[in-house]
């Protein structure tokens, strides 16, 4: 099995659901910038 890392596979994710960066750092109480890192 393929290690991932944590960012593919948010990015993944959101892709996935059609949320953006910044719709997942206001649910999750951070910046988008954090987000974007």
């Amino acid at each position: 099995m393929e290690k991932l890392k944590i960012g593919e596979v948010i990015y993944n994710l959101r892709k996935e659901k059609g949320v953006t960066q910044e719709e997942l750092a206001d649910f999750i109480g951070i910046s988008a910038a954090a987000v974007s890192k």
